[in-house]
């Protein structure tokens, strides 16, 4: 058994070595950042719910890097989510205390007055190094052109976007199902202000015992799904991912009720929802239960049950999702090409 957490969007296997030299491959929602973000202020986001550490054992042996994220910018460069609401809010629109324009304005201008500053003092710190210091000064300075170019972004977006009033989260709730939608709300708050087009969401991490107790289950959903056939704890598993569905409608919701050009957030959207695993009891990496929500702006036909022949990827469906997305579709992972079981 091996974590499938890095390989859900990824199609690469981690490999089990040493925690500290973990490898595993870009997932897909990297691949479009690295083409989307020319348009946002932030090429991607990525969101949880539980533990985000990616040091340390967490399964089997394999680093916590595997379990705890779904994102990899590179195969040994994995991304960890952000789980608090507060600190998501202040990413998106700085250490403000609601979304207003003229906050924002002032603390663009704060940063854009450091960064000049910064700017200038390595320009003549530059002259006095070697080469292979300046190097590495060139680094540092590409990743501040980078900040300024998010800025410059912001300022651009500030003057025409117009959001409603939110203020800024004070602490993570203490029900899971109001940390998820709180979490859904910045999620569809980011689409709105085309902060990023790019967003992963992990409603639980790989292997996690969380007990839904709002929904009368106390057990540990990873014990619970390894039930050996048991029929109570098969119910009691049954309705753990009805909560969890019911929660990814509330996003869906929040989404098709926020206008966007000629329609809404989800006809211009296109949103994967599912598991890594097609059988938690058996540890199974086939049959997996996968859901492809919203229009793609007119590009996708719903309201279908597609049924593809076996052994198909996964990432041939992430390969044409791409290609909507007007990503090149470039193979990665264990893709065999675009999906041809049916046309999305």
């Amino acid at each position: 058994m091996f974590p499938t957490e890095s390989s859900w969007i990824s199609g690469r296997r981690g490999a089990k070595e040493a925690i500290s030299n973990i490898r595993a491959g870009v997932s897909a929602d990297q691949i479009a950042a690295r083409e989307l973000s020319r348009y946002t202020q932030f090429g991607s986001l990525e969101l949880g719910v539980e533990a985000n550490q990616l040091a340390g054992n967490c399964d089997s042996g394999y680093s916590c890097a595997y379990t705890n994220t779904l994102s990899w910018r590179s195969a040994t460069t994995p991304l960890p989510v952000e789980n608090n609401p507060r600190a998501i809010f202040e990413r998106l629109f700085g250490d403000v205390d609601g979304a207003d324009a003229d906050a924002r304005r002032a603390l663009l201008d704060s940063q854009q007055s450091i960064l000049d500053y910064v700017t200038g003092s390595l320009a003549q710190l530059n002259r006095k190094l070697a080469v292979p210091d300046r190097a590495k000064l060139n680094e540092y300075t590409d990743a501040i052109r980078d900040i300024e170019r998010r800025i410059q972004k912001a300022e651009a977006q500030n003057a025409t976007m117009k959001l409603p009033v939110v203020e800024r989260p004070n602490a993570v709730p203490e029900e899971y199902e109001d940390h998820v939608r709180l979490i859904m709300d910045l999620q569809a708050l980011a689409f709105q202000a085309d902060l990023s087009r790019v967003i992963t969401l992990m409603m639980a991490r790989e292997a996690s015992n969380r007990p839904y107790r709002s929904i009368g289950i106390s057990d540990g959903h990873h014990a619970l799904t390894h039930h050996r056939d048991d029929a109570d704890k098969i119910a009691k598993v049954a309705r753990i991912n009805e909560q969890h569905v019911k929660l990814f409608a509330y996003l869906l919701e929040r989404l098709k009720a926020t206008p966007d050009g000629g329609g809404n957030l989800l006809d211009h959207s296109l949103i994967l929802y599912g598991s890594s695993l097609g059988d938690g009891n058996l540890h199974t990496h086939h049959d997996l239960p996968i859901v492809l929500v919203g229009g793609g702006a007119g590009q996708v036909k719903g309201n279908r049950h597609i049924v593809c022949p076996k052994e198909t990827p996964l990432n041939n469906l992430l390969s044409s999702m791409l290609e909507k997305a007007g990503v090149p579709a470039e193979k990665f992972g264990d893709s065999t090409g675009k999906l041809d079981c049916f046309k999305i």
